[in-house]
């Protein structure tokens, strides 16, 4: 990336994290739904144990990384809600008719984006180690877990910011938040194992792409286990990198409108 390319993207990057900053709203809307749900959820069910091959696990030490998963859908579900009220103050479309290349300007925002989830994630992780969590992990394999929250986590603000180029209206985000997160995080691993779900909500779960980021941070975090990219990294990959070309796509549609 040339030193241009650089300056535009970081400039991009900064004006978005100084954006959230700002609106602590967001950011205390993201964390606090996640903690909502893992006390409930965790203590709720705190006599449950989830059965597995190499024996029986807690259900709050299983519950913690499908939380942190779920930090990572609510918020990049946000992420079109900046585009939307710089369309309405027209910021965007004067930033659109500057010779920067758009896809820079996309990447500046998602990796802010990213970053800031991943930031609220470990948090989250962290609070839940507080609430008396265990976990037992090993390096590569957080890392690599890290990895994949991240592909998840671009994939799906790319999505949020092109329903919000495309339908150019807030209220498009509350109904993306129901009718894509909700079924989303219900028809995944983030609370049930796929083994003891009916056998065709585990079909489903099986292709759910945020099972994947769950396996992969539930692996690492419990068991040790390294993530596989060819069936975990490689198809997030390719979902973020779709969704970030149908961004990219309506960005360019709305610099033309």
């Amino acid at each position: 990336m040339s030193a241009a390319a650089l300056r535009i993207v970081s400039s991009v990057c900064g004006r978005t994290w100084m954006k959230a900053l700002r609106r602590p709203v967001l950011l205390s809307f993201s964390l606090a739904q996640p903690m909502i749900w893992m006390l409930f959820f965790g203590f709720l069910f705190q006599r449950y144990r989830v059965e597995r091959p190499g024996g029986e696990i807690r259900y709050l030490d299983f519950l913690l990384p499908g939380i942190c998963a779920m930090t990572i859908l609510f918020g990049a579900s946000q992420s079109g809600i900046e585009l939307i009220r710089d369309m309405q103050t027209h910021f965007l479309g004067r930033l659109l008719n500057t010779p920067a290349d758009r896809r820079l300007l996309l990447i500046g925002k998602l990796t802010a984006d990213v970053s800031r989830l991943l930031a609220q994630a470990t948090l989250v992780f962290l609070l839940g180690l507080v609430v008396g969590a265990r976990i037992s992990s090993s390096l590569p394999g957080l890392a690599l877990a890290v990895v994949a929250l991240g592909l998840f986590g671009l994939a799906f603000s790319a999505l949020s910011c092109a329903i919000a180029l495309l339908t150019r209206a807030p209220e498009s985000m509350a109904v993306f938040v129901h009718l894509v997160n909700m079924p989303l995080l219900f028809t995944s691993t983030a609370f049930v194992p796929s083994r003891q779900m009916p056998d065709f909500l585990c079909l489903v779960s099986k292709l759910n792409p945020l099972t994947l980021a769950v396996g992969a941070l539930r692996g690492s975090l419990l068991f040790q286990e390294i993530p596989s990219v060819k069936h975990s990294l490689l198809p997030l990959a390719v979902l973020a990198l779709f969704l970030f070309g149908v961004a990219s796509a309506a960005l360019t549609r709305a610099a033309q409108d």
